[in-house]
Parts: C-alpha cells; structure tokens; sequence
C-alpha cells in the first residue's frame, strides 16, 4: 500500500524502517498528544460534579484503581491490533483474519457501534462551544449553525488528509494549551480549597455504590481506543518489527496513562476540594460545567471563557481519534456488506473514499439539527465499547497462538473483571 492509498484515514506514516531506536523520539511526542487529546473530551468540566459526591479520600481510590484498568485495556487493544497478519492490517481486517468471517463482522460491527457515536456527540458539541463563543464572547456574530458546523468539520477533517506528521503537530498544538489551562485552574484554586473535604468520609454502603457507579465515569472519561488502531498500524508499517512496536507503543501508553491520572485528577481534585457540597448538588441539578459555578462565585467572565475554551481544544483534538477509528468501522462494515451485496464496491480504496464522504455528511448533518437522540444511540456505547475495549484483546490472548506471550493471568483476570464492572456500573446508571 502506497502512502497515498491509505484505505483508513488518509494519514500516511514516515518511512523509519533504517532507523529503529528505544530512544523517545518526536513521532511518539506526536502520537502521545494524540492519545492524550483523544482521550481528554469536553467532558472534563462535568467530571468533577460526578466524582464529587463520592468525597475525596474514596475518590483518590477510585482513581488509583481506574489508573491500571485504563492503561491494561487500551494496551491489550493496541497490542491486539499489533498482531495483524498484514503489516498495514487494521482492527477491522485483524478481527476477520484472526476470528473468522462471522465473527469478525459482528466485532466490526461492535467496533463501529462503539466509535462512531462518540464522532456525532464530537461534533455537536463542538459547534455548539463555537456557538456559544461566537454569540457570548465574540460580540454576538451571527453565523447559521449548518454553516458553522460545516467550516469546522471541514477544516478539521482536511487536518486529516494533510499526513502523519503534519496531523501530529496540530494535535500537539491542541494539546499542550489544554495541559497548561488545565494545570494553572488546578494551581489557581488551591487556595480556595475547603480542607475539610479531606476527611469526609461518606458511609461504607455509599463508598461501595460510588465506586460501582464513578468507576465507568472515569474509565469512560479517559478512553482512547478510537485512536489506538490508527496508533498500532503507524508503527507496524514503519517498522514492521511485531516486539519492537509493542515495546514502544507499551511505553507511550504507559506514559499517556500517567499523564492523564496526573493532569485530569489533579483538576478533578483541585475542583472537588475547592466547591463545596451544595454547590456540587446545583451544579449537577443544573447540569452546568465545573468552572461556571466558579464564575458564579467570583463573578469573573474569566472562568465562562476558560470553560468554552477547554471544550473548544478538547473537542477538537479527540475529534481525530474519534473520526480515524470511524472510518475504520464504516470500511469494515463496507468490507463484510461487499461480500452479500454485489452492488456494494469491493475495492479497499473506493469504499474509504465513500467512508469518509458518509462520516463527514452524518457528522455535519447530526451537528447542524443538534440532535438529541443521540442519547438514546450513546446507550449503544458502553456494551460495544466494553467487548471491544476489556473482552475481546484477552479473548485473543488465549485463542490465538500467535498472540499467547501476551497472557499474564493476573492481569488478564484484572482486566476482564473492571470491564464486568465498567458495563454493569453504566447499564445501573442509566436507570438511577
């Protein structure tokens, strides 16, 4: 496959074959920031109103223990997508090849389920952060929303067609404002922290219920699978060397997992500490994000303008994960679709072609009506997510021989445990 034939997502990889080293180099800088920013959503500024009810000594637990789920899960995917048969295999192709045909199709099916209604939630909420910042801040510019969201879904999708390397930079140019915004709120509220909170501690049956039911919040809130497929096959097809890009995609996701409990929790903490209990309950009645009740408070437009800012950089840089794992799922369905319906184009290239032009038209259109049914498609989620995420990798390990030095009995059992907890902790949720 040619650098311009890439069926998934048009992002071609550099050629690195001669020059395979340990050392951290500037492409695995590139493809931290990616998983980093695929994994950090608007969804931020709601987490800490969530976390919050739970106290802090019991959510520092919860947040250690959601740590290694995060890091063993999306490892165990990008290591499952590692042992394609072809080096520029991608999930889709993978699962077919090592499950079979039938099987395969349900799994791609699952894994389109899984990806795809993250990209249309992406790209409401996206333009209606740059709604919000064109009428609340930017003077009131009245601007239609199908054009809005058309011109940012455009530009962000065009990103994508421009190169690896060209797309690292951009989400690295995302990124790294966000970490900084994110770190200096969690600074600037230290001293605002009540340190009372510290030591509340709620009653051992509610300690139990949250953990049951933040656990899939967090787990949910860092995820990074859309983009871990794209992740694998960069490596293999520079490199090609099956160990030698599980040790360095092992170790990139090992230091994403820590910079992400690091940055994500230190806000979360820093939000928690700093409102105070019926504030969490207004906010969460209200359903307003975290940083406008502290606007509230203080009366500064500051944290208004903080709050669509974060949404804007977190949107856009998982919008890239999000949309490179859609157009994954959308061929894999068009791949096993081909082999029943003969009027349905067989060919790789040809049907991401036709991908990309129904991602982004169902992107544009979900954004343009603002559709909240989306809810209701966001139920389909957390199952497909779970197989995908915690079931399917350790599946692997144990039926395909290729893959079996992968097993680690300790951690397998770990990982299909959480993600038992993970699926019947949202499904509860959904009805409380």
């Amino acid at each position: 496959m040619s650098v311009q034939d890439n069926r998934n997502y048009n992002l071609p990889v550099v050629a690195e074959r001669n020059h395979r080293t340990t050392r951290w180099t500037s492409r695995d800088t590139g493809w931290l920031s990616n998983l980093f920013g695929t994994a950090v959503g608007a969804g931020i500024l709601y987490l800490p109103l969530s976390a919050g009810q739970v106290g802090f000594i019991p959510l520092l637990v919860i947040a250690l223990f959601a740590g290694p789920i995060v890091w063993l899960a999306h490892r165990n995917l990008t290591r499952f997508c590692l042992g394609a048969q072809r080096f520029d295999g991608d999930i889709t192709t993978t699962m077919t090849d090592h499950f079979g045909g039938k099987v395969g199709s349900l799994l791609t099916l699952a894994y389109f389920l899984s990806i795809y209604p993250i990209l249309l939630l992406y790209a409401i909420g996206l333009t209606n952060v740059a709604e919000q910042l064109l009428f609340d801040h930017l003077g009131g510019i009245s601007v239609h929303r199908s054009v809005i969201s058309f011109i940012l879904l455009a530009v962000l999708v065009a990103f994508l067609n421009k190169g690896e390397r060209f797309v690292l930079s951009v989400v690295e140019a995302l990124v790294l404002p966000l970490v900084v915004i994110l770190v200096g709120i969690s600074l600037y509220l230290i001293p605002q922290w009540h340190l009372d909170n510290l030591f509340v501690i709620p009653k051992s049956t509610e300690v139990v219920k949250s953990f049951f039911l933040i656990v899939p919040i967090l787990v949910f809130s860092f995820n990074h699978s859309p983009v871990c497929s794209a992740f694998a096959q960069a490596y293999r097809m520079a490199h090609q060397d099956v160990k030698f890009c599980a040790q360095k995609t092992d170790r990139i996701l090992a230091v994403n997992a820590g910079i992400l409990l690091v940055v994500v929790m230190l806000f979360v903490f820093s939000c928690v500490l700093s409102l105070t209990p019926d504030e969490i309950e207004e906010a969460r009645d209200t359903n307003l994000p975290v940083l406008l009740m502290f606007a509230r408070r203080e009366g500064a437009s500051v944290f208004a303008l903080m709050t669509s800012i974060i949404s804007f950089l977190a949107i856009s840089s998982s919008f890239f994960g999000a949309y490179m794992g859609s157009i994954e799922g959308v061929s894999g369905v068009f791949s096993v679709a081909a082999k029943r319906f003969k009027f349905i184009p067989s060919h790789s290239t040809l049907q991401a072609r036709i991908a990309k032009v129904l991602v982004f038209l169902g992107s544009w259109l979900a954004a343009y009506l603002d559709l909240s049914v989306i809810h209701v498609i966001e139920g389909l989620l957390a199952p497909c997510l779970a197989v995908i995420l915690f079931f399917m990798p350790v599946y692997a390990y144990y039926t395909i021989p290729a893959m079996k030095h992968y097993r680690n009995k300790f951690f397998d059992l770990f990982t299909v445990a959480s993600g038992a907890i993970v699926i019947s902790g949202f499904i509860v949720s959904r009805w409380l």
